[in-house]
């Protein structure tokens, strides 16, 4: 048995545990007695007493490699995944389906194991994947640049509120309380750091009301909305941002790539920037993550955007190369005209959107956008639940049920199904009300079968 071994187990904050260090008692002593200290005690002395831990850690004893395996398999069997319950939940993670070849394409060596070209000169498929993705999303959403992902749709939105601060030199954002509720807690954190102030637009069966949202947006640097919103209904999106940008204030549309297919582009209709999350284009459920974000602006927009832009130039031989055209986070410019501390982007997962994207081509991503939103309205037709808003929809319908939405969840999924998202965990008097997802990978028969169970358990 080594020193190492011998010494596994808890011990107080003093007493470093070698099993994790990999080191014998003799060469912690050797390290101690090269920087001038007689024990580990003494070199953490200058810790408040208050913050030391003057006990041993309460924990379970080691286990073998065989125990170990055995509990975390027996901690897996817990989960359950869309494979094994008939899921309806959505609310901003959706169950769509992931074809092989995004596999594929990710399973290469030279993507899997890439990481943020530091080295552009040396990335060139690397830097030409993240510039097509660019396209993409410029393509999707008619605007002009799009940078090379963000970690998620609440941390970009984050961004755009960052951005429209500086493009504006107003201190004031407008966000709708249909916009996603993590999307606005993630924007009320940063605006804390950001010195914005957030100012919520009230929910109007449903929507925002544009004359409500353009008195708000006096002053304000942005207006946020999502399309479809957070309820899957359809927002008034061009008088939205009409009614912002007579505010002077930028019109950011927080949008569902799939969407896109059948709704008019951000672009189209007068944003200045869209931002959304990706996970539904290529990515699996993953637990919540980790996805990635998108993020497209105007033109006059783009040395305001967080991240970095890949461009296309030529080589000294005349030959098509890839570049980081741009980077404004703050490890590269100086800190205070810095418009980003984001240190990667998410270039594997946004390739996986990529793959996706092309593999579903236009006329794909338009029959998906038609085959969610049929059976939507399928849904509507043969469950025998009130709709909570008189409002088109799309991906997304939610309902009142007779029973608070928490236990009807419970019930339901005692028999197999997951009925959806319960909206008063956000939303102030909706305890009975529950947001239910339709994606491609749902059937007709599906519904029947959520509309029987809904009603066994007394929805």
């Amino acid at each position: 048995m080594t020193d190492a071994s011998a010494e596994m187990g808890s011990s107080p904050v003093g007493a470093v545990p070698a099993s994790f260090l990999a080191l014998t008692s003799a060469e912690r002593e050797e390290m101690l007695a090269a920087i001038g200290v007689s024990s580990v005690e003494e070199l953490f002395a200058d810790l408040p007493s208050a913050v030391v831990l003057e006990r041993t850690l309460e924990l379970d004893p080691p286990l073998s490699e065989v125990e170990l395996s055995d509990h975390i398999e027996t901690l897996a069997s817990r989960n359950v995944h869309t494979g094994m319950e008939l899921s309806f939940l959505g609310a901003g993670m959706y169950d769509h389906y992931v074809p092989a070849v995004v596999d594929a394409v990710l399973a290469r060596g030279e993507f899997l194991t890439a990481y943020t070209p530091y080295q552009p000169e040396m990335s060139q498929g690397i830097l030409q994947a993240i510039f097509e993705f660019q396209t993409a999303i410029c393509e999707l959403t008619g605007l002009d640049v799009a940078n090379a992902s963000g970690y998620d749709g609440a941390t970009v939105a984050a961004d755009a509120c960052f951005m429209a601060k500086h493009a504006t030199g107003r201190a004031r954002v407008v966000v709708g309380q249909t916009v996603s509720p993590q999307v606005r807690q993630v924007i009320r954190t940063y605006a804390r750091g950001f010195e914005l102030e957030v100012i919520e637009a009230p929910i109007r069966e449903g929507v925002l009301d544009p004359h409500e949202v353009g008195r708000l947006a006096v002053d304000a640097a942005a207006v946020i909305f999502q399309q479809p919103n957070f309820f899957g209904c359809l927002e008034p999106a061009p008088a939205l941002a009409a009614a912002a940008a007579s505010a002077g204030a930028l019109p950011v549309a927080h949008v569902d790539l799939l969407s896109l297919g059948l709704l008019q582009a951000p672009g189209d209709y007068g944003c200045a920037l869209a931002i959304g999350e990706g996970q539904g284009a290529g990515n699996r459920l993953s637990y919540g993550g980790p996805h990635y974000g998108f993020l497209a602006a105007r033109q006059d927009l783009v040395r305001r955007m967080p991240g970095r832009i890949v461009g296309e130039t030529v080589d000294v031989a005349g030959r098509r190369a890839y570049v980081l055209t741009l980077q404004t986070r703050e490890q590269h410019i100086r800190r205070e005209k810095a418009t980003s501390n984001i240190t990667t982007n998410q270039t594997l997962l946004a390739l996986a959107g990529l793959v996706y994207l092309s593999w579903l081509g236009p006329a794909g991503l338009r029959e998906l956008g038609e085959l969610c939103a049929g059976l939507t309205e399928l849904a509507k037709a043969t469950l025998d639940v009130e709709p909570l808003f008189e409002q088109p929809t799309f991906k997304e319908l939610a309902v009142r049920t007779a029973r608070p939405a928490l236990d009807v969840v419970r019930d339901a999924r005692a028999l197999g199904v997951n009925p959806g998202y319960p909206l008063g965990r956000d939303y102030e008097g909706m305890d009975d009300a529950l947001l239910i997802a339709l994606t491609e990978r749902r059937s007709p028969e599906d519904i029947e079968r959520l509309s029987a169970v809904l009603t066994e358990v007394g929805a």
